[in-house]
């Protein structure tokens, strides 16, 4: 019965090594940063701006939600940020001086980022025009107009076969 005991003092301690491991990974609201203390305030703001940058590593997650070790980097620079008095913007605007536009999930509307803004509008209103184009050519050739039925009766082919129709005699 020696061993079973060993063994349970033994998954004991590894619990509390992962659990003392995994409350050291993760900075929450009162872990200290730079000697100081995060506010539920500040980590609402730094978790809300952090929804707002992309991992570099990751496709389309954010820092927040990135398991990766230079998004958990970039999480606690952005909570160094928000103690140290920092706004939104300029904290997004030091990503994007780091790490380039392509960090921000929500990108600025400038210079080529223009195309990925108005190229789907653009290609909509594009699209819409020529297919209502389309319609009035496909309708217009379906539906004769008056017009066309005065060229109809001046045919001779026509009026001959309206004729013997009209006297009952077949071709």
């Amino acid at each position: 019965m020696g061993g079973g005991r060993w063994g349970r003092l033994l998954a004991l301690l590894l619990a509390l090594v992962c659990t003392f491991s995994l409350a050291q990974t993760g900075t929450t609201a009162g872990a200290p940063i730079l000697g100081t203390t995060l506010t539920a305030t500040q980590e609402a703001q730094a978790q809300a701006i952090g929804r707002t940058i992309r991992c570099p590593v990751c496709q389309g997650l954010p820092i927040t939600e990135s398991p990766s070790d230079l998004s958990q980097q970039m999480l606690r620079e952005l909570r160094e940020q928000v103690v140290a008095g920092q706004n939104a913007d300029q904290i997004t605007g030091y990503f994007a001086a780091r790490y380039g536009d392509t960090v921000l999930l929500d990108p600025p509307r400038r210079g080529v980022n223009l195309l990925l803004w108005f190229g789907p509008l653009a290609a909509l209103l594009l699209g819409g025009w020529w297919l209502l184009g389309y319609l009035k050519r496909a309708r217009g050739a379906a539906v004769p107009t008056e017009d066309a039925d005065d060229t109809d009766e001046s045919d001779d082919y026509l009026a001959q076969v309206k004729a013997q129709v009209a006297h009952g005699k077949p071709s």
